[in-house]
């Protein structure tokens, strides 16, 4: 057997039992410090030529990238973040230019969120891979896991979804830029951004448990990191549960879209870049839908309740003015790691 017979999710299970049960299957482990406070760890490694090249990703925005997805786990659990370490795997040919560029981009994301870099590794390797484990903290009752979402609870994302996909195609395909005529280059320009430099969703942190400060409600979620309908189905298989995600009268009324998107895609090009094209770094949490629609309302700029939690144990994206069948989402049309397509 090999690891492209079963999948990243395959694989996963398997290496699952080999770690605590209570710890694993968040985006980050939680580890018991005191009685007030928590400490989150998580890991991700990005590889040349899988996470990012040169065609697509200077050494900036590459190093600001590897902060980003691991500064976004702990957004996703709940955490802020207190420091990173860096494994870096290099060719023995590589540019020390290059290397320094990484870490200026690393720098330029940490900046913004107070953290700093306080340790890691360097290794000889033929390609070059960087490894970054990042630390937080979270109080022990305000931790967001998966597998906490109950039935009726709101569905909301921070933001759009599908813009990164969008700015990755245009840097693959230069050509794409000819095509799309009715984007002007400040539109190009923004989606390339959301690409080459995600933000992780620490600022929503402080205002989710702002609105309701006294309450012990508990918020399930994760980062969409790869993809809407990943976050969503994991969260669903995690809690035992499924889901209904609306497509409502106005088209995109309810899963926030860029408007740059509508100018150049069709409908069914931004459905699938919404659900399956990842790397957008946006949170989706699932809570009382009476909260939710506060969080919603303070955060703004695209945030909004999408669907809801539901005893039927499928993912359900549902057109309510039936001018499309209800879909029903599943892990295998999103990115995984050793697929052999």
């Amino acid at each position: 057997m090999k690891v492209s017979d079963i999948g990243e999710q395959g694989l996963l299970k398997k290496l699952q039992r080999f770690c605590p049960s209570e710890i694993i299957g968040d985006d980050g482990a939680i580890l018991n410090i005191d009685r007030d406070r928590n400490l989150v760890v998580t890991t991700d490694v990005l590889v040349n030529n899988v996470h990012f090249s040169e065609i697509t990703t200077s050494p900036e925005d590459a190093g600001w990238r590897s902060v980003a997805a691991n500064l976004s786990d702990l957004a996703a659990m709940g955490a802020s973040p207190l420091g990173i370490t860096v494994g870096l795997a290099l060719p023995t040919d590589t540019q020390v230019e290059w290397v320094e560029r990484l870490y200026q981009g690393m720098t330029e994301c940490l900046q913004k969120y107070n953290t700093p870099i306080v340790g890691g590794d360097l290794v000889r390797s033929p390609i070059i891979t960087i490894s970054i484990t990042a630390f937080g903290q979270v109080h022990p009752n305000r931790c967001i896991h998966r597998h906490t979402a109950k039935i009726d609870d709101a569905i909301v994302v921070t933001g759009i979804h599908g813009a990164s996909r969008a700015g990755l195609e245009l840097l693959l395909h230069p050509e794409l830029k000819q095509i799309g005529q009715n984007l002007d280059e400040a539109d190009k320009q923004a989606l390339i951004l959301a690409h080459q430099r995600p933000k992780p969703r620490l600022d929503v942190l402080p205002i989710l448990w702002d609105i309701s400060p006294h309450s012990k409600f508990t918020v399930s979620g994760m980062d969409s990191s790869d993809g809407l309908a990943d976050a969503v189905l994991q969260i669903c298989r995690a809690s035992n549960v499924g889901a209904i995600l609306e497509l409502h009268k106005l088209e995109w009324q309810k899963i926030p879209v860029s408007e740059a998107l509508k100018k150049w895609l069709t409908p069914a090009q931004i459905l699938e870049y919404t659900l399956y094209g990842g790397e957008d770094f946006e949170l989706v949490l699932c809570l009382p839908s009476e909260l939710a629609e506060t969080l919603v309302e303070k955060i703004g700029n695209n945030a909004a309740i999408i669907g809801k939690i539901t005893s039927h144990p499928q993912v359900i994206l549902r057109d309510q003015i039936n001018k499309n069948p209800d879909q029903v989402l599943t892990l295998s049309r999103g990115f995984q790691h050793f697929n052999n397509s």
